[in-house]
């Protein structure tokens, strides 16, 4: 008998949001919470701003 797929169980999602300017650039990720317990930061583009900014898990 095949076995079940064990799913998605440590992936959660989160929401990187600009620093630069909060509330104007959002993005949605996930991460594995076992192999990153720390806050991720990225950079991302800020359409707004017109340039790449750096965006931090907000939560």
């Amino acid at each position: 008998m095949a076995s079940k797929s064990k799913g998605k169980g440590n992936r959660e999602t989160i929401i990187l949001e600009c620093t630069e300017a909060p509330g104007t650039s959002r993005y949605n990720s996930e991460k594995n919470k076992r192999n990153h317990p720390e806050r991720l930061e990225l950079k991302k583009y800020n359409r707004t701003l017109r340039k790449h900014t750096l965006h931090r898990e907000k939560k």
